[in-house]
């Protein structure tokens, strides 16, 4: 579109020189057939407008695929992780009962093994106490044996001294064979130094052939068990003349 402005004068004639005229002016618009008219610009939405508006952005169709898969797999695993997770613990909770059951049985064979054998340890005990002496006993039933024969002996008026006096001899040293395999000893301290652990001494006597302190009588043997007493040796004392 073209605009053209042209002063005609009223009568065709040249204009006249002058401060007034009557000129009018005209305004000619030639619009062309192949032009596009524009629509008027709004001012209000020109200021508000960008120089240059960005280009519309397409969406992306990995990222939004990503992003969907992302959020489908996530509570896919939460899922997966839960079950996996209830699934190791009634497996960890079966496996705790099992051993409990199986603790529980070795408890109670346990106590019953240990009542055993605590009542098997009583009637060994009651047993020991009844026939600890049951080996000494059978060697001495020997040795009253003896001395039954040898008081019958005695009893005959046609006895012989020397037999009798034999025969008590030969039973004593039985006696003494059957305490020694018994651990029984006998104290017979005459000659001795007085020992108070041992010796229980009845009197003094002065004596001027011995030491002082030294037993020179025994009026009664002791005897000692596996080296404890069992009765001490009853004594005489020498003492300094």
């Amino acid at each position: 579109m073209a605009m053209a402005e042209e002063q005609v004068p009223p009568s065709g004639n040249a204009p006249a020189p002058g401060p007034a005229s009557d000129y009018r002016v005209e305004v000619k618009t030639e619009v062309r057939a192949d032009a596009q008219v524009a629509p008027p610009a709004d001012p209000a939405a020109n200021a508000a407008a960008p120089d240059e508006a960005p280009p519309a952005s397409e969406p992306n169709p990995f990222a939004s695929a990503s992003s969907a898969e992302g959020g489908a797999a996530r509570p896919q695993a939460a899922g997966g992780a839960g079950e996996q997770l209830g699934v190791n613990l009634a497996a960890l909770l079966e496996d705790a009962r099992a051993k409990a059951d199986d603790h529980w049985d070795q408890l109670l064979r346990t106590r019953a093994e240990m009542e055993n054998l605590r009542r098997r340890h009583a009637l060994e005990l009651e047993k020991a106490h009844k026939y600890a002496l049951d080996s000494f006993v059978k060697d001495l039933v020997g040795v009253r044996d003896s001395l039954e024969l040898a008081l019958e002996a005695a009893s005959n008026e046609k006895a012989d001294l020397a037999s009798l006096r034999e025969g008590t001899d030969l039973t004593l040293k039985q006696l003494a064979d059957v305490m020694s395999r018994f651990g029984v000893e006998r104290l017979d301290p005459r000659g001795e130094p007085f020992n108070p652990e041992y010796h229980q001494a009845m009197t003094l006597q002065p004596s001027a052939e011995v030491p002082p302190n030294t037993v020179t009588t025994v009026v009664q043997k002791g005897y000692v068990l596996n080296g404890r007493l069992v009765r001490p040796a009853l004594v005489i004392v020498s003492s300094a003349g």
